[in-house]
């Protein structure tokens, strides 16, 4: 190797590094908690150091928004562009509301360190899936989510979350190792492991039956963290059993990574037409459809809040998977504006149930009465519902329109009926959503209870719950305030 060649090499690392910015300053937030548990600092430093270096990655992260050019980084191994940017945006915003529903959650004093190290790591996973775009990082990002989810599942300390853990661990294993066998049998035919690379590689390579086969195994690796059917048996069970912010950042943060590489793997790695196998938008449309159906009418059943809210996210997995079978017709923009608005009123849904949980509230029957006691948190709490539930006057209502219209476009100009079947589940799911996401409202408000909750509108709870409900509601009025960011996101493949 020439001086010249490894002046090259160097330069190249040395830009990789200042895009890479973020994600170093992770790094180093993770070594620093882990420290300030060594020196046995306090639950609220640690908890403030740790807001300080996710503010940072999150800075830099708008920064680069700004920069609509595709960048290669480390050899290709990863991508920097706009769209995993904007994704790494709302990975560090829902970090932060993490962190601070963990400052006051009482249950989280025990090896703080631990819990907020491990939220960094996650987060760092989260950060590099988004831009990975070569299995090898496709599966340490995933298997850095995964390691340190399996462990904050367990968090609680008890025998609950021990056996949530264990199931976890279980079926996360399982799908990383099918996931694994289908890279494995790819890069086998291709003698790649870059996304570009595999595509390439399939136009001439022999048994494609096969390598399709494998396709879906990889694919099976990206719906498990996504949760969507059929990787989503985990889910209730983790839910119930991990803590309040460990819930909330589950139902968001490993959620959209998963989604972000499935549309990476999808629009660079398409089925050959001429092989007469379904394509992308017939299997992901069947996966949709599958989700929206088992996540609404399973929640339907349900008696308690966290297992409630599971398979909520499972429902609104294939919402979101609905935006990508409608990519041609700007469906992944509108994905995104879609998962902006379901992150915020996920975690205004999750505040408030950490502070009724904190009151002893465990089963949705014990909220009889506390809409008359605490009627702030629960109209704040039923502002989150209906922004889930997608009707007026809130932006999750402007979310669902947008991803039904670009669905519709779809069918409209490529007439299959796969598409108009997905329309309509989606459709009538929306109203089936409506009977359980008002199960709450209807016990805290119209259900009589003795309820001696005493209310603080100056609580944390009240001020971060009222910055996410303008934000909804002033999304409904003008999301062309949103829109006018995602529109700007390039989305070459």
């Amino acid at each position: 190797m020439t001086v010249e060649q490894l002046a090259d090499i160097m330069g190249s690392i040395q830009g990789s590094m200042a895009l890479s910015s973020p994600e170093l300053f992770l790094i180093l937030g993770f070594v620093v908690v882990l420290i300030g548990g060594l020196l046995r600092l306090h639950k609220s430093i640690l908890a403030l150091l740790t807001l300080v270096f996710i503010t940072v990655s999150l800075i830099i992260c708008v920064q680069h928004l700004s920069m609509p050019e595709v960048m290669p980084l480390f050899g290709g191994m990863l991508r920097h562009d706009n769209f995993g940017t904007y994704l790494k945006v709302l990975f560090d915003v829902a970090a932060l509301a993490t962190v601070l529903m963990s400052w006051t959650n009482s249950r989280i004093d025990t090896r703080v360190s631990e819990y907020f190290s491990l939220l960094l790591g996650t987060l760092l996973g989260a950060h590099l899936l988004t831009m990975s775009v070569n299995f090898i990082m496709v599966f340490i990002s995933l298997e850095m989510i995964s390691l340190g989810s399996y462990v904050l599942t367990g968090f609680a300390f008890g025998k609950r979350g021990a056996e949530g853990s264990f199931k976890y661990f279980v079926f996360g294993s399982v799908a990383s190792a099918i996931m694994l066998y289908g890279f494995s049998i790819l890069y086998g035919a291709t003698g790649s492991l870059a996304f570009d690379g595999i595509s390439s590689g399939l136009i001439n390579a022999e048994g494609y039956t096969l390598l399709y086969v494998a396709m879906i195994m990889a694919l099976g690796g990206f719906l498990y963290k996504l949760g969507a059917v059929p990787m989503h048996p985990w889910s209730p069970d983790v839910y119930e059993a991990s803590p309040m912010p460990v819930v909330a950042y589950f139902s968001v943060v490993p959620k959209l990574a998963g989604l972000a590489v499935l549309i990476r793997f999808t629009q660079t790695i398409p089925v050959i037409p001429e092989s007469g196998l379904a394509s992308w938008e017939t299997v992901l449309a069947v996966i949709a459809m599958f989700s929206l159906t088992v996540g609404n009418f399973a929640a339907l059943w349900q008696q308690q809040p966290k297992r409630l809210m599971a398979y909520s996210s499972i429902a609104q997995a294939g919402f979101l998977l609905v935006g990508v079978v409608a990519a041609e017709h700007d469906g992944l923009r509108l994905a995104l504006f879609y998962a902006t608005i379901y992150l915020a009123a996920n975690f205004l849904v999750f505040i408030y149930l950490q502070y009724y949980e904190s009151k002893g509230l465990q089963s949705l029957e014990s909220f009889s009465g506390v809409g008359r006691s605490t009627p702030v948190q629960s109209i704040f709490l039923l502002v989150g519902l209906i922004t889930l539930t997608g009707l007026p006057p809130t932006a999750g209502f402007t979310a669902k329109l947008f991803v039904f219209s670009s669905l519709w476009e779809f069918y409209a100009t490529s007439s299959q009926s796969i598409v108009l079947w997905l329309l309509i589940f989606g459709l009538l799911n929306t109203v089936v959503s409506l009977f359980y996401y008002i199960k709450i409202p209807y016990y805290a408000f119209i259900r009589p209870g003795a309820q001696g909750l005493k209310t603080n509108f100056f609580a944390v709870e009240s001020l971060f719950g009222l910055v996410i409900v303008v934000v909804v509601l002033g999304l409904f009025f003008i999301p062309g305030l949103l829109m006018g960011w995602i529109n700007k996101i390039n989305f070459a493949p």
